[in-house]
């Protein structure tokens, strides 16, 4: 018997094989996000859980945008678009939203969701969201290859409370786990660390 599965404590649990085409269950990086764009008369609202934080300033953001999404072609004729982080209480419409396609309806109006005019980009904010952050294209260098843009950060846009909403994040075969509580630690931190 492995060592680690005879702790007694709970800090180490016996493990099994997992297939490695799930291991996104346990590493996805973030909260789900509904991406927003637009491109000449048409727009978009998109269920993404694939981004990353690259870089703090200039403030990047890299998304796997699928070159089979509508969203795609709107974003990447654009170079624009808008990241708003739902809260729990969209969760039906993260759904929806993620099993649509933009192609066949006005998800705005299908999902009741009211489109908010930014001031750096023409892609819509989403209202009902917690925080909306407006996009510019940075560097498409893995577009091509892999659907991987790499945006920046130009405008912010953040309710003032909560200070820590309940947020989604995707676990795979439907399943999402909720944030929102916090664990703070403030004081075992260097001060240039803190940020």
């Amino acid at each position: 018997m492995n060592a680690l599965a005879r702790q007694p404590d709970g800090r180490h649990a016996g493990k099994a094989d997992f297939p490695v085409h799930q291991a996104r269950r346990y590493l996805e990086p973030g909260p789900i996000v509904l991406l927003s764009s637009a491109w000449q008369d048409q727009s978009n609202i998109m269920t993404l859980g694939w981004h990353t934080i690259l870089e703090f300033s200039p403030s990047l953001v890299g998304l796997m945008i699928s070159h089979g999404n509508h969203s795609h072609r709107l974003i990447r004729e654009s170079g624009e678009c808008v990241i708003n982080l739902p809260t729990t209480a969209l969760t039906d419409a993260v759904v929806g939203i993620g099993n649509t396609t933009g192609a066949e309806i006005d998800k705005f109006a299908h999902f009741g969701l009211t489109a908010r005019v930014g001031t750096e980009v023409p892609a819509p904010l989403i209202e009902e969201c917690h925080a909306n952050f407006e996009c510019r294209l940075y560097d498409d260098a893995l577009v091509d290859r892999y659907g991987f843009f790499i945006f920046e950060i130009v405008k912010a846009h953040v309710a003032t409370t909560p200070k820590h909403p309940e947020t989604l994040h995707y676990t795979g075969d439907g399943v999402f786990m909720v944030s929102g509580k916090t664990i703070s630690r403030r004081s075992q931190f260097r001060p240039e660390m803190l940020g």
